[in-house]
């Protein structure tokens, strides 16, 4: 998983040649989703919810 690898936007959108607002856009709704602060609070949830084997 590229976010939680720790990679920042703009690395994101070039490995998936998509633009970095799309990048921002699906970053801040996976948060929302989760209702997590940060990338970082969100991989945590995720893991622990089974979304995310890291």
């Amino acid at each position: 998983n590229l976010v939680a690898n720790g990679l920042p936007n703009k690395t994101i959108a070039h490995q998936l040649d998509i633009s970095e607002h799309t990048v921002k856009f699906h970053v801040g709704s996976i948060l929302t989703k989760l209702d997590a602060a940060s990338r970082t609070e969100a991989v945590t949830i995720a893991t622990r919810r089974g979304l995310l084997a890291v």
